[in-house]
């Protein structure tokens, strides 16, 4: 199997085959509305908005997994991206992406990922911290928290895997290499 088998729910609750991405980058993320990390969305609109027109795709999946930090219905947290951070990307049905009953993207993702890239010493120490009060990280290739980030290329293979500290724009070069 690859990326593109996969069938995921959009926000209302519809089938979007990932094929429908087909020769497009995908930069998939765990979101959460009330996390630390939540103005990412800035930044990851940013990108969007880049590079939308040469390929990029972004896919929100909203996650309440970790610290209950994505609560809401779908529509709720659509409508707080969009009015606190004007998002225009693809925003999919909220996940869980550990345990048992992850999405099988996910498990694909955590599967066939490199090692997650963290920058730096004061970036591990603080994902070390992470990973203690992460209560569904269990094993090695488990999602640690809120906004890990997941680059695919045009065939479908995951080029890099981000750790939820990393701002988006630390993908920016990735992303420009594998549009070429």
């Amino acid at each position: 199997m690859n990326i593109y088998d996969y069938v995921v729910k959009d926000r209302q609750g519809k089938d979007v085959k990932l094929s429908d991405y087909k020769d497009k980058v995908l930069l998939i993320v765990n979101t959460a509305t009330g996390c630390g990390f939540t103005p990412q969305y800035e930044g990851l609109e940013n990108l969007y908005k880049k590079y939308h027109e040469k390929g990029l795709e972004i896919l929100d999946f909203p996650c309440n997994q970790f610290g209950s930090q994505a609560p809401g219905t779908n529509d709720e947290i659509h409508e707080f991206c969009q009015f606190k951070y004007n998002t225009s990307f693809d925003q999919f049905d909220k996940v869980d992406v550990n345990g048992e009953d992850a999405i099988d993207l996910y498990k694909y993702l955590k599967e066939n990922s490199p090692e997650e890239y963290i920058k730096g010493i004061k970036h591990k120490a603080a994902m070390k911290a992470v990973e203690k009060i992460s209560a569904t990280y269990k094993e090695k290739n488990d999602i640690k928290w809120n906004f890990t980030k997941f680059l695919v290329d045009k065939e479908g293979n995951v080029a890099f895997r981000y750790s939820p500290i990393e701002e988006p724009s630390v993908m920016e070069e990735d992303i420009k290499n594998l549009l070429k």
